[in-house]
């Protein structure tokens, strides 16, 4: 789990596969298989709301970021498009 953005609106945080897990057993038995993927977690502190992106979504979204580190976005215009997710987020934040 890495923290990508904190503000007083949003989190995002972007979980990683856990690599132990995808690792063979210490004895060299053969593990089933296991299917490996990323995703974001986007906090909406104002609705006390998350959405997961997973997926199709998580690689729209890790295209989003590549493109912020390349252009250096405002804070504003980071919040407008985290914003736009927060549309999505149904699952109230239980813990955090």
């Amino acid at each position: 789990m890495h923290m990508l953005y904190d503000s007083d609106s949003f989190v995002v945080v972007h979980m990683q596969p856990d690599a132990e897990a995808a690792a063979p057993a210490a004895d060299g038995a053969a593990l089933p298989p296991q299917l490996v993927r990323h995703g974001f977690e986007i906090v909406d502190k104002r609705s006390g709301k998350e959405v997961y992106l997973d997926g199709s979504w998580a690689e729209m979204f890790q295209e989003q970021i590549l493109a912020w580190q390349r252009n250096a976005p405002t804070q504003q215009e980071v919040e407008d498009t985290l914003d736009s997710y927060a549309g999505l987020a149904q699952n109230p934040v239980v813990v955090h």
